[in-house]
């Protein structure tokens, strides 16, 4: 895949932001995501898979994309997705689009409707290949090394050097990817997840795991000190949980549209951008190479629009 660009955004407080378009990838709206999807299904067209099975909210994605991967390939998608979480969104109606199977159920029998679909398709004689949401596992955080890798090639040809790396935290292989980067290269610097629901209890022990997980399939001797020092998981955002914005967000979001022309959604980038601002502000950082990894979300931007203008 070719390298996501990294551009200079702005000066604030001393303080030089530069931001790295994953949003620019190039299939579907791009966005972390499609960094991950294409790693998952490389597996799925090196293999004997003849559909995909996964999960997700309506606003997800992660769901977005796999499912218009499968249809490029002319493969069916099912979706099992939480009811709890299943307004129409842009990305929902481009699921349906790509002819993708939606399954809403409780979020309470998600695990076993998971389950018995792979079970269903499978006594159909069907080879289903099953993705956890949001692309979690160590394909999901290899992707992430990767981009991790992009960041030290840019900083080479620029001599430059981050300070710190921004990004939304949600499902955690997107940080737990990253961190894997630093550790394996031993770099000093500082990477914050700013968490976009989960509390940080629980979801920097799912980064913390990930992180473990990846390091130990690869054979990479790191200790549980350096994992823990490296992983920087910050709640303070979350608010009301999954997709809740109060008006600052929505104020950040509107002037980094208004200033910079930049994209933000409600739910995942904006968020992040907004902590990033006040994590800074609460640290008083001067002088410091700060970058944000706009991790897509293009289509749940315009669901806020929408909202914006209602």
């Amino acid at each position: 895949m070719k390298e996501t660009i990294i551009h200079k955004l702005c000066d604030i407080n001393e303080c030089s932001f530069f931001i790295k378009r994953e949003d620019y990838i190039p299939f579907s709206f791009g966005g972390n995501k499609a960094r991950k999807a294409q790693l998952f299904f490389e597996k799925i067209d090196n293999g004997s898979y003849d559909c995909v099975v996964t999960y997700g909210s309506s606003s997800s994605n992660h769901c977005r994309v796999v499912a218009n991967m499968a249809s490029s390939r002319g493969m069916k998608c099912f979706i099992i997705s939480p009811e709890e979480a299943s307004e129409k969104t842009y990305n929902s109606k481009m699921m349906e689009a790509f002819g993708a199977e939606i399954t809403v159920c409780p979020v309470d029998n998600v695990h076993d409707t998971i389950e018995n679909t792979l079970k269903t398709l499978r006594a159909k004689g069907k080879n289903p290949y099953f993705i956890a949401g949001g692309g979690h596992g160590n394909i999901g955080t290899q992707a992430y090394v990767n981009c991790y890798e992009e960041i030290r090639n840019y900083e080479r040809a620029n001599n430059i050097h981050f300070d710190y790396i921004f990004h939304a935290s949600g499902t955690g292989t997107t940080q737990a990817g990253l961190v894997c980067g630093q550790l394996i290269n031993r770099d000093e610097r500082t990477i914050v997840g700013i968490s976009i629901a989960r509390k940080s209890h629980r979801g920097r022990n799912v980064v913390l795991n990930s992180i473990k997980e990846y390091l130990l399939e690869n054979k990479i001797n790191v200790s549980d000190e350096e994992i823990e020092n490296a992983t920087v998981f910050d709640d303070s955002y979350i608010f009301d949980g999954y997709g809740a914005h109060p008006k600052e967000v929505d104020d950040c979001i509107l002037d980094a549209l208004k200033k910079y022309g930049l994209p933000l959604d409600s739910t995942y980038t904006g968020k992040a951008f907004y902590g990033m601002l006040n994590y800074l502000n609460k640290k008083e950082l001067q002088g410091k190479k700060i970058l944000f990894i706009h991790t897509g979300g293009t289509p749940l931007f315009f669901d806020y629009l929408n909202e914006l203008g209602e």
